[in-house]
């Protein structure tokens, strides 16, 4: 059971809202986002290294400072405006036709060190610490970690009720051609209800953010611990997320691309994927994987399909079954010699938002040697995960359209 509850929402005005809002800060590196920062936009606050000239290091204290100089000043120039009630708020997005409608709410730290808030990704000790200043230092989450939550119908029709006789607070479309709306659930009895159905709601999980989410968790508990009254109730003990129904929510592929064969010829990389696929090459046209264990490679200038053979892969392990384990075990290990995907300095990932043409720019360009495209991780792969407490391999999942910053914000400072 997970505990959550409204809050008094920091958010820009309407006219501003499409500026305000900006990519998250863990997708774009400085020079894109200094770039990419208007005057208005977030990125001053997630990413304020853009504010030094040149770009400072983003983990140095005068960093840090300038992301609390520049929160405090978006809000007294009315960029950010708290609201004075605690609400919930629906936020969708749109992306090729298709909307997902979430629920910004407050999360409670206790629900993640509990295990009720489920991870399926290990994090590192350095990024926890990095984001970790930045909440701590704002006495605020800026941007909202993105959660699914098993499918419920009565939050659906509540949901549903408020989106079709209620118009937007905002509604804008980014620079991406993505969709991004919200509305303010201002009905108090509303807002009780839904506390009430997440209270019976079994858990949920970190689908993107797991940095963020266990920096919010250290965060809540070191400030309970200083704290000789501590209730458990206290703002500090809550962190900002936005949660999905996850028969909503799509991943979409995240591929690998290698430096060099590990010694081998292309003709000889190929003979040996024999032993354990079913090869078959397509020719020029880009080739997309078409079903769990097929693969796609970019290689010498010809696409190919890889099937895996029975018998290498057990689809009864809720980890052996991912398409990632198949490919680590079977080519990037057995036959490359990639013993570490965290470490390793041959090996790139791809977001599948790129498209498969980036694999083959990678390659062509001389920059890389080979390509593999995975078939997309289902959700029901990803709570079977969580739900077994397994973990999975690094890059396994990349979630789109990503949660904008600065749509709405959660502030525990008293």
């Amino acid at each position: 059971m997970v505990k959550i509850k409204p809050f008094k929402g920091i958010r820009p005005p309407k006219e501003h809202a499409a500026e305000v809002a900006s990519r998250p800060y863990d997708v774009l590196n400085s020079v894109e986002a200094k770039a990419e920062a208007t005057e208005r936009s977030l990125l001053h606050i997630i990413k304020p290294e853009i504010d030094f000239d040149p770009i400072a290091d983003e983990h140095s204290q005068p960093v840090y400072e300038k992301a609390v100089e520049n929160f405090k000043l978006w809000r007294d120039n009315g960029w950010l405006v708290q609201d004075g009630e605690e609400h919930y708020y629906i936020y969708s997005q749109t992306m090729d036709g298709r909307t997902q409608y979430g629920l910004a709410m407050c999360c409670h730290y206790e629900d993640y060190l509990s295990g009720a808030i489920k991870k399926h990704e290990l994090t590192r000790p350095d990024k926890e610490e990095d984001r970790m200043i930045h909440v701590f230092n704002q006495k605020a989450n800026i941007e909202p970690v993105f959660f699914a939550y098993p499918d419920n119908a009565e939050i659906d029709a509540i949901v549903a009720d408020a989106v079709k006789n209620n118009a937007p607070d905002y509604d804008f479309t980014a620079d991406d051609g993505f969709g991004h709306s919200l509305w303010v659930i201002r009905d108090a009895e509303v807002n009780k209800r839904i506390t009430a159905i997440f209270a019976d709601i079994p858990a949920l999980y970190v689908a993107d953010g797991h940095h963020r989410t266990a920096a919010a968790a250290r965060v809540g508990q070191a400030m309970a611990e200083k704290n000789p009254k501590h209730t458990g109730e206290e703002e500090y003990c809550y962190f900002l997320a936005v949660t999905f129904p996850a028969s909503q929510l799509k991943i979409i592929d995240y591929n690998r691309v290698v430096k060099d064969l590990n010694g081998k010829t292309p003709a000889e990389f190929v003979e040996a994927l024999k032993a354990d696929f079913d090869v078959e090459k397509k020719g020029t046209e880009i080739y997309t994987p078409s079903r769990l264990h097929n693969f796609a490679m970019y290689l010498d200038g010809e696409w190919y399909s890889l099937s895996a053979k029975r018998g290498t892969y057990d689809d009864d392990d809720p980890i052996g079954v991912l398409d990632v384990t198949v490919l680590s075990n079977l080519v990037l290990d057995k036959l490359l010699d990639i013993k570490d995907l965290r470490t390793s300095k041959r090996i790139d990932f791809v977001g599948g938002i790129r498209g498969l043409g980036e694999l083959k720019r990678r390659v062509d360009s001389g920059e890389m040697k080979v390509a593999f495209a995975l078939y997309p991780v289902s959700m029901k792969q990803l709570i079977d995960i969580a739900d077994t407490g397994n973990i999975m391999p690094p890059k396994t999942t990349w979630f789109e359209p990503k949660l904008r910053s600065g749509v709405v914000i959660h502030s525990f400072e008293e």
